[in-house]
């Protein structure tokens, strides 16, 4: 019998798992703003998904739809949402264009940042933030806590 692998081969250590008022919606803005790729969905009672995987880049995502009866709720709910997801690509300023234009709200163009990636912060229309760089020059530890220093008082 074969053994199977505790972590598969196509997935990372750590997964996010979104959970989104209208999860197939989000799946498809994540296509046309991030070029994601639908992996897999599980349909549950009235249309809502239980379930689903999309890849951006190397990175698996898990999506859900809300389920108040489960205490799962999404950021639009929640009126908020404390966590960012960081998408390191090779051209910032092209996929911030693009997922803008898929429907994004830009929270901070993007820049060259103190720390050396070009960078820029997105909501996407689910409440989800989305922090997007590009690495475009290597700072020294000591550059970097100089200038975080000045930047953040």
């Amino acid at each position: 019998m074969p053994q199977v692998k505790p972590v598969p081969d196509w997935m990372h250590t750590v997964t996010p798992h979104l959970v989104c008022a209208g999860a197939a919606d989000a799946i498809e803005f994540y296509k046309k703003a991030f070029n994601a790729v639908e992996m897999m969905r599980l349909p549950g009672p009235q249309g809502k998904l239980i379930h689903a995987c999309i890849r951006i880049g190397d990175s698996a995502i898990f999506l859900a739809d809300e389920c108040p009866e489960w205490g799962s709720f999404g950021p639009k709910s929640l009126k908020a949402s404390p966590v960012t997801i960081h998408l390191q690509v090779e051209d910032v300023d092209a996929l911030f264009e693009q997922a803008v234009n898929a429907g994004a709200t830009t929270r901070m163009p993007v820049e060259d940042m103190f720390w050396g990636d070009r960078y820029g912060y997105l909501e996407d229309p689910f409440g989800h933030h989305w922090a997007i760089a590009t690495h475009v020059r290597d700072v020294s530890l000591e550059e970097l806590q100089e200038a975080a220093l000045k930047v953040c008082g």
